[in-house]
């Protein structure tokens, strides 16, 4: 509470953001809670630059990761290749696909799922532009809604910051934790739902037939007993 007021808190917030974007220690969001339930009853930091500053840091961060996930893939390290680990390296590269926005933006509030989407995202080569946009939108909202639980935790217990300070910070991974299933559930059966179109040779054989006569299988292949992969 006493550094509350120093001058170095800020940056000190901005790069304990920036280090979680790309590497998940400790999630970030805790020192933004207890320094807002701190500034609820004294007015440092003031709640607007804390906010900026925990925004700036993770912008930063996410794009470090989304980098790295270019230039490294997510197969490098032994903790990217755990079988849990994977699961959800495989569930977010194919999700981006279909709804990264979502994905992108939700993945903000969850510790793990933000470095996970954040290296999907440059690994499988999700628009740079986009993936900058989203994840400007979504570290401010993640920043504002972090510094609003310690707020309104700080006006609560005015009495006892510490006490505050504690329950805020279990609220704010309660809450990241209620955010990572919904949206995994919504993604599942959005997913679900996608699968469950017609298919088109079922309905259409004709369609299959004019597949077919599109292949063309080289002589080569036909000599030596190669079944293609593919045509033209």
């Amino acid at each position: 509470m006493h550094a509350a007021n120093a001058w170095w808190i800020l940056p000190i917030v901005c790069l304990f953001c920036f280090v979680d974007g790309f590497l998940p220690l400790l999630p970030s969001e805790t020192l933004l809670v207890a320094l807002a339930v701190v500034a609820a009853g004294t007015g440092v930091p003031n709640l607007y630059l804390l906010i900026l500053a925990g925004a700036a840091g993770a912008i930063a961060g996410d794009q470090i990761a989304y980098r790295l996930g270019r230039r490294i893939g997510t197969e490098r390290f032994a903790w990217m290749r755990r079988e849990r680990t994977r699961r959800l390296f495989d569930f977010a590269g194919r999700e981006l696909n279909v709804r990264g926005a979502m994905l992108i933006f939700t993945a903000r509030y969850v510790p793990i799922g933000r470095v996970v989407v954040n290296l999907s995202s440059g690994a499988t080569g999700f628009s740079y532009r986009r993936f900058t946009l989203l994840d400007i939108a979504g570290s401010l909202t993640w920043a504002s809604y972090s510094v609003a639980i310690g707020v309104a935790a700080g006006a609560w217990f005015h009495e006892n910051k510490l006490l505050g300070i504690a329950i805020s910070v279990c609220l704010a991974i309660v809450m990241g934790y209620l955010i990572d299933k919904v949206s995994h559930a919504v993604l599942v059966r959005l997913g679900r739902r996608g699968t469950n179109q017609p298919d088109p040779f079922a309905t259409d054989p004709a369609a299959m037939v004019g597949l077919r006569r599109t292949v063309r299988v080289p002589a080569v292949a036909q000599e030596g007993g190669v079944t293609p992969t593919g045509g033209s």
